[in-house]
Order: C-alpha cells, then sequence, then structure tokens
C-alpha cells in the first residue's frame, strides 16, 4: 500500500492518541487538547474554503509564535493551500515585494505586527483580504475570532493533495538582492519530521516551548513532529529571557530551538536571577558555531543538553545533528 506523505496525518494521529490531552498553551491562560485544536483547524479551513482560497492558492502569515500561527498550517493544508510565513523582522517595503512575489490571496496578521501592513495595504496586488488575529484597535479589519467562530468545527472534507504538493514558500533573506523564495513540498517537511523527531529523541513526554520563531523554515519544523508525537507546545506571541524562563518553570518545557544570541541572553538572565530547574531539558541550537567553552557552562552550570544542529532552508531544513552517541560518551572532552 502507497501512503502518501501528508503533513495533515501528523495532526490526526495527535486526535486519535492524544485527543483529550491538554497540550496547547498560549498566552492569558489559553489552552486547547489536540481534539479543540483540530476543531479549530476545521473552522479555518472552512473560513478559507468560502474566502475563496483552494488547491494551490498562496496564503501569508505575520505574526509571531501564537496559537493562531500553529493552526494556520493545518488548516491551510488541509484545503491543499501553500503557507507562506513572513519574517516578522522585516520593513514594509520588504512586505510588498514578497507579498506580491509570492501572488498571496490572503494575509493573517498579528495585531502588534499590523502597524508593518497598514501603510502599504494600496500596493499589495494580489492580496484579497487581511485578517487580524488578537485585534484590539478599531481599524476596518476583519476579526480572526469573530470570524472562526461563525464556521463549523466538524470534521472537513479536504482537498486531493499528494506529496509532492507545494505546501511552503519560504523566503531567504535576499542578502545578494531580493529575497528568494523556497518551495517545500508536504513530502520534503514529512521526511524532514521523522529525521528530526528521531534525532533529537522527540516523544508524547516533551513539552517544546516555541521560541524559534515559527516563520523561520516553519520552526525547523516543530509544528509538524512535536504534534505528530501528541507533545505539549507552548506558543507565546513575545518571548524574553525572562518570560523563556518563567514558561519552563511553569510548563516543565522539556526542549527548546533557538539561536546562539538567544541562548546568550538566556544565560545571562540566569547569570544573574539564578533560577533552577528540577527536570531535565535539552536545547537545540543552529545559526553559528559556539565556542566549545560556552557549550560546556550551557551543560555544567545551567544543567540542560546542549544540542547542536546545522541546515538549510533548502534542505528542510536541519541535516546535521551533533547528538553525542554512545559509542563515544566514555571519551574525555579537551578545549
Amino acid at each position: 500500500m502507497n501512503v502518501p506523505l501528508v503533513l495533515t496525518q501528523f495532526l490526526d494521529r495527535a486526535v486519535t492518541l492524544y485527543g483529550g490531552k491538554e497540550a496547547i498553551f498560549g498566552e492569558e491562560g489559553r489552552s486547547f487538547t489536540y481534539e479543540q485544536l483540530n476543531g479549530r483547524v476545521n473552522q479555518l479551513s472552512r473560513g478559507l474554503c468560502d474566502l475563496g482560497i483552494e488547491k494551490g492558492n498562496h496564503v501569508a502569515y505575520l505574526c509571531g509564535n501564537s496559537i493562531e500561527m500553529l493552526e494556520g498550517f493545518y488548516g491551510l493544508y488541509q484545503v491543499g493551500g501553500v503557507m507562506v510565513p513572513l519574517n516578522t523582522r522585516l520593513k514594509p517595503e520588504d512586505y510588498v515585494f514578497i507579498l506580491n512575489h509570492s501572488e498571496s490571496k490572503l494575509l493573517f496578521v498579528d495585531q502588534d505586527l499590523y502597524h508593518l501592513i497598514k501603510p502599504i495595504e494600496h500596493s499589495l496586488d494580489t492580496v484579497e483580504k487581511i485578517i487580524v488575529h488578537h485585534k484590539q484597535d478599531d481599524e476596518e479589519t476583519v476579526d480572526y475570532d469573530v470570524w472562526l467562530e461563525s464556521f463549523s468545527t466538524e470534521s472537513f472534507d479536504r482537498a486531493d493533495v499528494q506529496e509532492d504538493d507545494v505546501c511552503s514558500l519560504l523566503y531567504t533573506s535576499g542578502t545578494t538582492g531580493n529575497p528568494k523564495g523556497v518551495m517545500l513540498t508536504h513530502r520534503n517537511n514529512y521526511l524532514h519530521a521523522m529525521s528530526a523527531m528521531h534525532h533529537l529523541r522527540v516523544t508524547d513526554d516533551d513539552v517544546l516551548l516555541h521560541v524559534l520563531p515559527m516563520f523561520h523554515v516553519n520552526g525547523w519544523g516543530s509544528p509538524f513532529y512535536y504534534t505528530a508525537n501528541g507533545a505539549s507546545q507552548v506558543c507565546l506571541r513575545k518571548t524574553s529571557p525572562q518570560t523563556i524562563i518563567e514558561a519552563i518553570q511553569k510548563y516543565k518545557v522539556t526542549i527548546l530551538h533557538m539561536a546562539p544570541a538567544v541562548l546568550n541572553l538566556i544565560f545571562q538572565y540566569c547569570e544573574e536571577h539564578k533560577p533552577t530547574f528540577n527536570h531535565k531539558i535539552r536545547v537545540i541550537v543552529a545559526g553559528s558555531a559556539p565556542p566549545p567553552s560556552f557549550i560546556s557552562r550551557v551543560e555544567k552550570e545551567l544543567g540542560w543538553e546542549f544540542i547542536q544542529v546545522y541546515g538549510m532552508t533548502e534542505t528542510s531544513p536541519l541535516s546535521l545533528f551533533s547528538t553525542i552517541r554512545s559509542t563515544v560518551q566514555h571519551l574525555t572532552v579537551h578545549h
């Protein structure tokens, strides 16, 4: 039997095996079971269809690591759409280029980032509607929560999606010109999830705090392999060393992904405030090679397991992992 490797299977598995598990945590005490998350995903898929989004259409997201971003992947994939995550650190003119170049038909934007879009709305050639997450102002924009509530949570009749269909259009930094769009298929992301969950030892006991932005190569694929394993996921729209440490302690976070600069800020915060951790934590780092002395300090002073990884957007992304093999654990570390 040949089963297409399609990402919606990951949420299906979580609902089947962990449906009643309170696993998705957001700000202001919001939490959902995987079954409830699936209901919201179905509502989103119906809303997308109501707006005319069809298989192959591009839908952009400009937001932090929110529950809305997490459910966006699966809601969009059920209709066969393509996710275009936008880097939250760009300038308005950058968004004009990416949104027009990607021919995105719909844009979801967090209220806190809407000021980056408002000045350029008239320059967007293909965006037909903008929907705002966590809407708080009096602008004539669509409130995501109100819009979502108007649709049913019942099972959604999915589009005919094949594993070689594109599901991610990811724009790299454009250091030598305009940003370049990288197309990844369901199969690309599915196989990457299989590899990453193996090397990072992801299980249903894990609690992931989304620190690495989900716009960055789909959060290194984290919305896929943690969901597939029924792990708990903590979503914070904004992070700081303090909020990260508080979340680790509150939710008993077991794993985090981040850039070296972020880990350095966390380390400095911990040096000053001396928080304690009474459970095992592993931190996944990529972006540059940290000095061995820094790795040693993280492992000895924080007590966290340090795993260095490497990858590129074009490789879905992670391709190298530094987990210590059992055959070399007896060796002495020399600096």
